[in-house]
């Protein structure tokens, strides 16, 4: 059997790129791994030829899922796999940076179990007056995301507030698989092209954004970026959360789970006002508390959007 990786995916046949050649072939998917979402692209799997055609008879297993909870279903819906890292990209400028669009693709990189980068574009546009990119730095250091500040359009662009440029984000993305997401209009298509050195030039809505918008495809599918691997899916572009129960939210906020855990009651409503509340007490600066509350904001904000939907309609998606 050969092995091979899942590029393309409409209904029944898949595109292939075999691994040690790098040739692309059509393969099909029959019994059991014809079942919804037991192939989809970015798997890895074996293929054995029979008679004029190639055909999936075996998924390997995966180390990451990209998927989303389906109401009053016991199952996941699962639109790609084997990803890496997550993407954030951010306008400096137009759009406006939204602190609440990084915390709420945070928590589906923690879900996911890929690995997030932030990226403040357009910074050649960047006014401090507006935000404060060094805090918004600092507030995900606790969690170990890099933070990038680029200019796509001028490929010279040297950094001035953050430590990691365009040539860093290009070496964490080589040789690997991403996902990019963002507001419409924060420069994706610019990005991909300014991180290939432009040898990969995308159409516009090729890559996720947020809310529904239209796109330019109807299936997933790999692209390949020469450097690094872009997994672009219609199912990853409808962003809401509201299929994670309120209850397991916090998981996702790892950093605020972390300070809760010293409050003096298990049902603390982590205002100014509550007593033995960790986040307002301890032994912090004025800065580090600034962070750690503005992680809260994000969280109590997210927690009240998802608890308009009753948990009893989601399923967990814990393994």
């Amino acid at each position: 059997m050969i092995r091979a990786r899942i590029i393309k995916s409409d209904k029944r046949v898949f595109d292939c790129r075999l691994i040690d050649s790098g040739e692309f072939v059509q393969a099909t998917a029959l019994g059991n791994l014809f079942k919804e979402d037991t192939v989809v692209v970015g798997d890895y799997v074996l293929l054995e030829a029979q008679s004029d055609e190639w055909v999936i008879k075996e998924v390997e297993a995966r180390k990451s899922e990209i998927f989303r909870m389906l109401r009053r279903e016991s199952k996941r819906k699962v639109t790609a796999a084997n990803c890496d890292s997550l993407v954030i990209l951010n306008s400096s400028s137009k759009p406006a940076y939204k602190r609440g669009i990084v915390d709420r693709f945070l928590t589906r990189a923690h879900q996911w179990g890929v690995v997030p980068f932030v990226v403040f574009n357009k910074m050649d546009e960047y006014d401090p007056k507006d935000f404060d990119i060094k805090f918004e730095a600092d507030r995900l250091q606790s969690l170990g995301v890099k933070c990038f500040e680029i200019c796509a359009v001028e490929s010279d662009y040297k950094v001035k507030y953050l430590s990691l440029g365009i040539e860093d984000l290009k070496r964490e993305l080589n040789q690997s698989t991403s996902i990019f997401l963002g507001q419409s209009g924060v420069g994706k298509s610019q990005t991909i092209t300014a991180i290939t050195d432009g040898k990969t030039e995308l159409k516009t809505g090729a890559v996720g954004k947020v809310g529904k918008g239209s796109h330019t495809t109807t299936w997933s599918e790999i692209i390949d970026c020469g450097n690094f691997e872009l997994i672009d899916s219609p199912g990853i572009r409808q962003f809401s959360i509201d299929d994670i129960a309120s209850g397991d939210l916090i998981e996702l906020f790892p950093d605020v789970e972390e300070v809760a855990t010293g409050c003096s009651f298990t049902n603390c409503g982590h205002e100014s006002n509550n007593k033995g509340c960790a986040f307002y007490s301890g032994k912090r600066s004025e800065y580090e508390r600034e962070l750690i509350l503005s992680r809260l904001d994000s969280y109590k904000q997210l927690l009240a959007e998802i608890s308009q939907i009753p948990d009893w309609q989601k399923k967990s998606g814990k393994r």
